[in-house]
This record gives structure tokens, sequence and C-alpha cells, in this order.
């Protein structure tokens, strides 16, 4: 499956603060135009190179991340991790989300559609949590990719990291503005600017959002262990504003509002199931904290699993308590929970929702700041973008640059876009990324190079195609709108057989060190069909905006990225070994 690239590199220079184009495009391919050209003549051979060459674990905790010259503090436990986790995902996803889904696509069902998106995420959550344990380093799945799966495929699961982050950050944001309107009795569009020239999707624009991401950014750069500090003590505060939440609902429930409990079909359910997983967003970047943690081995898997547990059940007991409250006809599609209270006559409760949405909304934004910065620190290292945003602050311990730069793009497209555009778009690339995870795992169990033999090497390809085939062939049928139970029956079957056939007839070339996913391959298997399936719920727009996303990032990859991530393993060959 290829041979291995990047090896060694000396010690890292310690540079002063700069900004100079040696901090952006150090490489020997843009020393010239003369440089340049050659380069580009060599796409080819050097495109083979990037997708055949795989890192390595050591490499990547060691010189890669030395690249940053100075170190992140290792500051943070599993009780951090639990309290970043909640604080990560709680937020736009159950407060504004639930409502929307649930009187357009799922009705009092929505609670199901959390089920599914939580069983989802939470394989995802396992998968991510043996890579986390085994490579703590900032750059989460970015890193674990380039291991497995090497450059080219880790390049591109990293611009659609750095898309689920600024999307996401964005739509949490335009939704705290939609919660802020809510607090001070208006409508969400009150405090919007209507640019009546620009695309309907593109008019409302939102300046309390840019605010807001900017208070975060610099919240964010300031101490990641500060961070933290803020962030259990608002996740807690958060958390009792939850129960308040379910138990004064659930003390005006009328269980005759999930009498029609099916109104959308099952169509419906994994529908909004697609689109809540937005919900579930944001525990990812527990992984990239790795780097901060002081036991990984432990507290890693208490963080990632402890958080999604509480999560995942604190979503279905907020859906059932909304579905209780109204019929879900008349649940309001921004602020759902707040106009419930104030729909039974509990207005005095709607202020403490909205306060609670705030509360949430804001850590999601301050994880996520940290999060995205870390990732984007990490890609910066190895060279596929300007080497400078991988500068660590010599006082703060934090990656400055990379934090300014990703929430700058943030606030550009929290002020202009549309929360229904932003939600879809996001699922696309988080469970495309996740999904991408899944078949590393199921690489780095099955394969090891140089130990695996060519005949077992060839049935692990030939098993992880058919498991991908057979998904993406039940995912087609359904969005194709297939009834019949026989195509279902047919390319689930092979997905069964593929996954048996890599558990009974391929040999392990690899366990875990000190803590691993259990159940391989079913466990990853289930997560890569469950992955794509979702993938086939989602509308056709998000798909073109992906793909022209995608092309984007090929553009960008095959002028620049490539030349200098190429140059970079080279002297790093050169000078280390």
């Amino acid at each position: 499956m290829g041979t291995v690239g990047d090896s060694g590199v000396g010690k890292p220079k310690r540079r002063a603060w700069s900004c100079t184009k040696q901090d952006f495009l150090p490489e020997e391919s843009f020393q010239s135009w003369a440089n340049y050209t050659k380069a580009l003549k060599e796409t080819g051979t050097r495109l083979k190179d990037r997708i055949t060459s795989r890192s390595l674990d050591k490499l990547e905790l060691t010189e890669i991340k030395g690249r940053s010259g100075f170190e992140m503090k290792k500051t943070l436990s599993w009780w951090d991790l639990i309290w970043f986790g909640i604080g990560a995902v709680i937020g736009a996803g159950i407060f504004v989300l639930t409502g929307q889904e649930a009187r357009d696509s799922a009705g009092p069902a929505v609670i199901l559609s959390y089920v599914v998106s939580g069983i989802s995420a939470m394989l995802s959550v396992f998968c991510y949590t043996e890579f986390a344990v085994e490579i703590p380093v900032a750059g989460g799945s970015f890193a674990y990719l380039r291991v497995e799966l090497g450059d080219f495929i880790a390049f591109i699961a990293a611009g659609n990291i750095l898309l689920e982050y600024v999307i996401g950050g964005a739509a949490v944001a335009r939704s705290w503005t939609s919660y802020f309107a809510t607090l001070l009795n208006h409508h969400p569009n009150d405090f919007r600017i209507h640019a009546t020239s620009l695309n309907p999707d593109y008019s409302r624009l939102d300046p309390i959002s840019v605010v807001v991401i900017a208070l975060v950014c610099l919240a964010a750069v300031s101490s990641t262990k500060a961070t933290s500090r803020f962030n259990y003590v608002a996740s807690i505060i958060h958390l009792a504003i939850i129960v308040f939440i379910i138990i004064a609902g659930l003390t005006q429930a009328n269980p005759k509002n999930l009498s029609d409990f099916t109104p959308f079909g099952v169509r419906g359910i994994f529908s909004a199931s697609a689109v809540l997983f937005f919900a579930y967003v944001g525990f990812d970047a527990v992984s990239t904290m790795a780097e901060e943690t002081k036991n990984p081995a432990k507290d890693i898997p208490l963080g990632l699993v402890g958080a999604m547990t509480i999560t995942t059940g604190c979503y279905c007991l907020l859906a059932l308590t909304l579905c209780l409250m109204q019929p879900y006809s008349q649940i309001d599609p921004d602020a759902p929970f707040s106009v419930a209270f104030q729909a039974i006559g509990m207005d005095w409760a709607k202020y403490i929702v909205a306060f609670g949405a705030l509360k949430g909304m804001t850590t999601v934004l301050l994880v996520s700041a940290v999060g995205q910065a870390r990732y984007l620190t990490h890609i910066a290292r190895t060279h596929m973008v300007p080497p400078w945003l991988a500068e660590v602050h010599a006082t703060t311990g934090t990656p400055v640059n990379a934090t300014v730069v990703m929430l700058v793009a943030t606030a550009v497209i929290a002020f202009f876009t549309n929360l229904g555009i932003l939600s879809n778009l996001l699922s696309i690339s988080t469970l495309f990324i996740f999904m991408m995870v899944a078949v590393a795992l199921l690489v780095r169990r099955y394969y090891v190079s140089g130990e695996t033999t060519d005949s077992d090497r060839n049935k692990l390809i030939a098993a992880l195609v058919l498991i991908l085939a057979s998904s993406i062939a039940t995912a087609a049928y359904w969005a194709a709108g297939g009834m019949g139970w026989v195509g279902y029956l047919l390319s689930v079957l092979v997905w069964f057989l593929a996954t048996v056939f890599l558990w009974w007839g391929v040999p392990q070339a690899r366990a875990p060190q000190t803590w691993g996913v259990p159940l391989v391959p079913w466990l990853p298997s289930a997560s890569i069909a469950i992955n794509i399936f979702l993938l086939g719920s989602i509308d056709g727009p998000s798909f073109v905006r992906f793909g022209i996303w995608t092309a984007l990032l090929l553009v960008y990859y095959f002028f620049f990225g490539l030349h200098a991530s190429y140059d970079t393993a080279k002297a790093a060959s050169n000078d280390g070994v």
C-alpha cells in the first residue's frame, strides 16, 4: 500500500514572531519562477509520491510536532475533555435544528432521528479514540489519515475538516443571534441587515455573529487551560438549564402530541437524522487536544465516550420534551424551545431557555475555535498550507495565527449565509470525514508495511472495496426512492459477507498498545455503512456545493500544497535519515 515517506527532520529553528515570504512559501519550488515551472512539470511524479507515501506514528509525535517551534502545554485531564466534549457539541443543533426538522421532516419521530445520528456519532467516537490514544497530536483525523491512507487522501479530508469547522462555527454564530433576539423579545431578522440586492439565501447580513466570533477568538488565543476552566463552568450551568427545560417542559406535556408519531414516514426520520448529525459535530475537536492531554491512554477514552454518552441522552430527552409540549406542526423553526414555553403560558421560562441556548452556543464556538486552530496547525506543519500557520506562541502556548485565520473565515461566512445551507453542507463534510477515519482504522489494524503479505493486503483491499461499494449502493438506492426490500437485502448482505470475510479471512497485523476499538472489524465497518447511508439522505444542492469545494481544494493542491509538502518531505528525509 505504499512506502514510508516524510522521514526525520532536523531540530526546528525557533524564529521570532514574523510574517515574511519565507514564513508562507519557504520551499525550494517557490524560490524562483524557474523552480516553480520545473515543479509543475513534475506534478505527475510528485503526486504519485504523495499518494503512495505514508507518515509514521513516531514521526507525527516528534519531528512533525516539533515544526511548531514551541510545544503546546500538557494541562488537560479526562475531566477537562468531558466538559470540552459537552461544550463542543450541545449548542445550535439541539436548540435550533430540532424545531426545523421536527416541523418539516420527521415530526415527533425526530427523537428517533437523534438516536440514529447518535449511534453513528458514537461509532465514530470509538474509531477516533483509538487513533487519539496512539497518535496524540493536534492534527486529529488529518494526522490519522496521513499515517494510514497517505498525504493526498489526508489533504482532501483536511480541506473538508476545515470546511466543517468554518461552517459549523458560522451556523452556531448565526443561531446565537436568533436566541439573543428571543431574549430581547425580537425576531432574529430585526438584528440582521437585509441586503435586497443579494441572493435570498445570502441577503440577511448578521453583524452580531461577527462580534461574537471576535470575542471568542480573543478567549481562544489566551490559554487552553483557562479556556477549559471557563468551558466546564459554563457547561455545568448549561446542563442545569437543560435539566430545567426537561422538567418544566414535561410538567406541561400532552401525550396526544405524539399520536401522529411518524407523519413523514421512515424517510423523514433518516432525512432529519442526516441534518441533525450537525448536532453531534464537535466531539472530534476533543481529539485535537490529545497533544495537550496529560495521560492520553486514560483521559481520551473517558473524555470522548463520556461526553458523547451524556450528550446523546440529553438530546433524546430534549427532543421528547419539545414534541410533548407542542404539536409538531406548530413548533417554531428559529427558537423552538423558547416559543414552546411561550405557547404553553410560561413566558418567563423562555428567557431561561434563551439564556441557556446562548451559553451553550458560546461554549460550542469556543471549543470549536480551539479545535479548528489545532487542526490547521498540524496541517501547516506538513507545509500543505503555509508553515506560518503552524507557529505556537511562546507565551500562551497556543497557535495564535491559525486561530485568527480560521475565525476570520468563520466570521465572513456567518455574516452572509443562511443556517439551512450551512447545516446540510456541514453534515456532508463531517459524515465523509468520519467514514474515512473508520476506513483508516481498518487499514491500521489489518495492514503494516513490510509485515503484511501481498495476499493479505489484496484480501484487505477487496474487503474494503466491497464494504464501501455495498454501503454506497444502499445509500444510492435509498436516495433514488427505492421501496423494494430486495434491493436493500442484497446490498446489506454484500456488506455483511465482506465484513465476515475481513473478520475471518484476514489476520490482524497490529494490536493497539493501550486502548483499542472493540469488535473490529464490525464496529468500524458499521460506522462506514451508517455514515454513507446518512449521506444518501442529504439534498442534491448540498452535494453540488460539496463538489465545488472539493474541486477548489484540488486546484490549490496541484498548484501549491503538493509541491510544498513534497519539498518538505524530501528535505526532511535528506536531513534526518
